[in-house]
């Protein structure tokens, strides 16, 4: 046995970072290996702010038929047949008094993995990109998008 293989896997292993725990495995880089887009499952409904969570109808379209005897589309499966939605973790979440536009982002051309880091090639997800306000201005500077106070912390009516 190669201890230094072991041992550096071990430190791989370690060091890699961890998402919080699901209440149900979801790998984002197997469904989109299959050619489903973000926008397929996370509908950016108007006024555009956030991107919502597919609720279990979205997901038992396709698994009523596949991978359905899996323990995970099992536990899928119990959620929709009670009709709860999945009490998934968030990964991200920005403070109440940051006004964020998915809908404007994705308009001038942002990428989600701006922002969410490279989802498509993630089975669990983490927090891979900051999202502090100095993270977030940063971008703005080499965008050229504004960073007055107001334009990201207006007053919501």
């Amino acid at each position: 046995m190669d201890w230094a293989l072991v041992i550096l896997a071990f430190f791989q292993s370690a060091a890699a970072p961890q998402g919080p725990e699901q209440p149900i495995a979801y790998s984002h880089k197997s469904h989109l290996s299959m050619g489903l887009q973000c926008k397929n499952c996370h509908e950016n409904k108007d006024p555009g702010e956030a991107m919502g969570i597919p609720v279990t109808a979205k997901c038992m379209a396709c698994h009523q038929s596949v991978k359905k005897d899996s323990p995970q589309i099992t536990k899928l499966a119990e959620f929709h047949a009670s009709n709860r939605p999945v009490p998934w973790q968030r990964v991200y979440q920005l403070p109440g008094f940051v006004f964020f536009s998915h809908k404007t982002h994705l308009q001038i051309g942002a990428e989600c993995k701006t922002c969410h880091g490279e989802v498509a090639q993630r089975d669990r997800l983490f927090k891979e990109v900051g999202i502090a306000m100095g993270d977030c201005m940063e971008c703005h500077r080499k965008n050229k998008a504004s960073n007055d106070c107001m334009y990201c912390h207006e007053q919501r009516q």
